[in-house]
């Protein structure tokens, strides 16, 4: 009798562990990947990915969908974007088969100076409050999608976010969490409350909210057009707003916004062209990582080997200190980027690296001259890789009167250090962080990704790519892979690293890796969070279909028809 209750024992054991194995693929991945002909929409929120697909089945392009889910995620998730924030995008348009980059990011105003924060004493410029806001560009950047690529009209695109603005939506799990967790800084500030506080307290996992401002303004967007935003009486209640509370704005700020189109910039990593935006953002991080990586074999070393590890982590030290010194608004600065992401200089830097790990790194001395991410695919072969963010979180706080949205913190990653590339002068665009990517292979489409969370997405950019092309994976495997993310390295605001900073981790790499990190030099932690959030789509040419993922970090969704 008690054999046979061991035995029942160790076979429950048994079946238990066999349901946590995957019968296919990584037994990391959290699902398969989701396969469609038709298009395809992967977005951080459900409500999101399904107003995307209702677009491209009511006839609308990619280019459509990634602005209607756009606006709904403004709604679903203010933790991480908004009409208040900034965006970014890279659009593969199949009509001349090429790729175009979009610079939707705001500008400081006019009327604040750098010698307003000396005269103030400031060390660094605050987090929330008037001074780190900027234009907010995402607007903007949405009527450029549209008149350049887009086919059904603002208002059929806003239906969605209006809906849910007017009706009410269920909040999900984690941006509940960050909702709650963003208001004990922010309801101090005018309006904020008001529109996302309702009866006092953040709404909860499951509860109905709504936003009727929100529903109002997206409705004068699409009757007026940008310039209701840009000009009329939307950016007249910013200008009140902000002036009334400290700020400096004046309608010519607003006047005077514009988007740019952009060059892709790329690297050939391994037989794969990896593309992202110049600076002002910080997406050429990835392609000096990339470039580093590829003079090792990174394959053969096995995903989540110590030798791996190590390499990735120092061709990051690398990477940002190149970063910090020279990721700037190009307006007002000659950036050596070609320099920066040339095959040669990455030569140079990964014989930096040793067995140890560094304290620091000094910058390549060279001549000079919290987020969402979503990516669409249409049936005519479309794909647009986007990103657009307020900056931490729900950004400044600042609740424009009966707008429904929060302005963005941008101006915070300007340094306050004269000669400093970055520093903060009036009417330029800071330092960024957000970055959409997107892999060709043999002058064609391959794969649309992005990676959301502040410095962790260039990290998050090269940790894919290898995973795809290094270790084979799939890319739903790609993204569920636990993730490395290394802090303290110089930033673009001033700060220097000077002790080698700190290795976190996921769970899921082995004692016997982490270990032989420590022996190495590596300082590691184990963290929870700020590892972003992950979708993609990959194209399937010989099939003739598209392939989506979203991660589990995030409540996202990929879907397709």
């Amino acid at each position: 009798m008690k054999k046979l209750g061991v035995a029942l024992l160790l076979a429950t054991i048994t079946l238990i562990i066999q349901a946590q194995d995957r019968i296919t693929g990584i037994n990391f991945a959290t699902r398969s990947e989701v396969i469609a002909e038709q298009g395809m929409v992967c977005t951080s929120q459900p409500l999101a990915t399904q107003a995307g697909i209702d677009i491209l089945k009511a006839g609308g392009n990619a280019i459509d969908a990634a602005i209607a889910a756009n606006a709904v995620l403004g709604l679903v998730e203010p933790t991480g974007n908004g009409m208040g924030g900034d965006l970014f995008a890279i659009v593969w348009d199949a009509k001349t088969q090429k790729l175009y980059g979009l610079n939707a990011s705001g500008r400081s105003p006019y009327n604040l100076t750098l010698e307003y924060f000396k005269e103030n004493e400031y060390e660094k410029i605050p987090s929330t409050g008037p001074l780190p806001v900027s234009v907010p560009g995402c607007v903007d950047g949405w009527f450029e999608l549209h008149e350049k690529f887009g086919s059904k009209t603002m208002g059929e695109i806003f239906i969605p976010a209006i809906h849910y603005a007017t009706n009410g939506f269920p909040l999900t799990e984690l941006i509940a969490y960050y909702w709650q967790r963003n208001s004990y800084n922010l309801k101090e500030f005018p309006g904020f409350e008001e529109v996302f506080m309702p009866g006092g307290k953040t709404p909860q996992k499951g509860e109905i909210f709504k936003n009727p401002y929100l529903a109002e303004t997206l409705k004068k967007i699409a009757k007026g057009g940008r310039d209701v935003f840009y000009k009329g009486e939307v950016a007249q209640k910013m200008v009140d707003y902000l002036q009334e509370n400290g700020g400096f704005f004046t309608m010519k700020d607003f006047e005077d916004h514009t988007s740019e189109w952009v060059e892709p910039i790329s690297c050939n990593y391994r037989g794969y062209d990896v593309w992202e935006l110049p600076p002002n953002g910080q997406g050429t991080a990835a392609l000096q990582i990339l470039n580093i990586l590829e003079n090792y074999d990174i394959g053969n070393m096995g995903f989540g080997s110590p030798e791996y590890m190590h390499l990735f982590i120092e061709a990051k030290k690398l990477a940002f200190e190149d970063r910090a010194k020279y990721y700037s608004d190009r307006d007002f600065n000659e950036l050596p980027v070609e320099e920066l992401i040339s095959e040669e200089y990455a030569k140079e830097r990964a014989a930096l690296i040793q067995e140890r790990a560094a304290r620091s790194y000094p910058a390549g001395e060279l001549e000079q001259g919290n987020t969402i991410y979503l990516t669409t695919a249409d049936a005519e072969g479309n794909i647009v890789s986007l990103i657009q963010s307020n900056y931490r979180g729900m950004g400044s706080g600042m609740t424009p009167g009966k707008l429904g949205f929060i302005l963005q913190d941008r101006g915070e990653l300007f340094a306050l250090e004269e000669g400093h590339m970055n520093v903060y002068e009036p009417h330029k665009r800071p330092f960024h962080t957000i970055i959409p990517a997107f892999i060709t292979k043999d002058g064609e489409p391959f794969m649309s990704f992005g990676l959301m969370g502040g410095a962790m997405q260039p990290q998050g950019h090269a940790q894919v790519v290898c995973n795809i092309v290094d270790f084979g994976m799939n890319i739903q495997e790609a993204g569920d892979a636990p993730r490395i993310r290394h802090s303290g390295s110089s930033q673009p605001t001033g700060e220097v690293m000077e002790d080698g900073g700190i290795v976190h981790l996921e769970s899921g790499f082995s004692m016997e890796t982490i270990n032989a990190l420590m022996r190495k030099g590596h300082k590691i932690q184990f963290s929870l969070g700020g590892y972003g959030g992950y979708q993609a789509i990959k194209w399937d040419k010989e099939n003739g279909v598209y392939y989506g993922a979203s991660e589990s970090r995030k409540d996202g969704q990929a879907a397709g028809y």
